[in-house]
């Protein structure tokens, strides 16, 4: 009997210029497979264990994380993103932020791709960002729209906001250091953005603004006045530990995994320890997408995304297969020396 042939066993490398220019060359698609993501995980069809947080004794402030899972449906692949995050690269003058992606055969288990990823998690966030705000209020006009927190994720954001087609009449930036949010607002104003504004406290920008991002290194709840929240804003609670549980209990709240997000003192995990309870939650986005659940109108909103690894699984996959037509990637056939039995 005839064996059958070994399969190729390249190995794909993608640097970050071409993450890069596949993201923002396409938002509109970067969007449409995180929601691809989102509902295949609610449906079930994928593996997604818990994060493993790697932390040093001398380094409090520091942490590598391990994000491993399984993507079913079209996508049929499984990885892991391996993203370092230590929070005094800012004053070396590089990112916060440092990231690899690894990409497996469905089939084989091998790895066929590796991929800088510090890109592909700005971008599934600021992807999960958008399709929450799509999903979660009416219509794609802001009169006031707020950043708390103003660093890379932030930047992502906007830029994907805008490229989805949103009308922002105003920006409104806040950044603990004013320094950031004087780069982030000269940022803007280059890329044509004219009523950019930044505000002195964070409250203010919560409680003008009728949708608000937190993309901050906060280690613990900071805003705890419900009254901000008076004219029932979206909330996109991207840094997760910012608000404390009374504005949850004061809110619709959306997440995109409820195991995943009721722990490691998020803001809803700390909510759920106040009240002895998860009730507070109304759904999961995909739970939203697929009209199982409604929130209820003429309440503030917040959506609480732990971040999932399938999201980085798809905008990956979408990434590999793009530089691979269009010839942006490098492939290294001698990777795996020894590949017979």
């Amino acid at each position: 009997m005839k064996m059958p042939s070994p399969p190729a066993l390249d190995l794909v490398i993608v640097k970050g210029k071409s993450c890069h220019d596949v993201v923002h060359g396409d938002i509109p698609g970067c969007v449409d497979v995180v929601r691809e993501a989102y509902l295949a995980h609610g449906a079930g069809n994928t593996v997604n264990p818990p994060s493993y947080f790697l932390r040093f004794p001398e380094r409090p402030s520091a942490r590598i994380i391990a994000l491993p899972a399984f993507l079913g449906e079209r996508f049929r692949v499984s990885g892991i993103k391996w993203i370092a995050s230590y929070p005094e690269n800012i004053r070396l003058g590089i990112p916060r932020a440092s990231a690899v992606l690894i990409l497996n055969d469905y089939d084989t288990g091998y790895p066929i791709a590796v991929l800088e990823s510090s890109i592909i998690s700005a971008a599934r966030t600021a992807a999960s960002a958008v399709l929450a705000a799509e999903t979660l209020r009416d219509g794609k006009r802001v009169r006031r729209f707020g950043m708390v927190g103003n660093g890379l994720i932030a930047r992502y954001i906007h830029r994907f906001f805008r490229g989805m087609g949103w009308e922002l009449d105003e920006t409104v930036l806040f950044d603990t250091n004013p320094a950031e949010a004087a780069k982030f607002e000269s940022a803007l104003r280059g890329q044509g953005e004219r009523n950019v504004r930044r505000a002195a406290t964070f409250e203010e920008v919560v409680s003008s603004c009728e949708v608000v991002t937190f993309a901050t290194v906060a280690p613990a709840p900071y805003a705890s006045d419900v009254a901000m929240l008076a004219h029932n804003p979206l909330l996109l609670n991207i840094s997760l530990r910012d608000l404390d549980p009374e504005l949850l209990i004061a809110s619709e709240n959306v997440v995109d995994d409820i195991e995943h997000v009721l722990k490691a003192n998020t803001s809803p995990h700390l909510t759920e320890m106040k009240l002895g309870h998860r009730e507070f939650i109304r759904g999961t986005i995909a739970d939203v997408l697929r009209k199982k659940v409604t929130v209820i109108p003429d309440r503030p909103i917040v959506f609480s995304p732990f971040g999932l690894g399938v999201l980085d699984l798809a905008v990956g996959k979408w990434i590999l297969d793009a530089s691979l037509a269009n010839g942006s990637s490098s492939s290294m056939s001698d990777f795996f020396f020894e590949v017979t039995r």
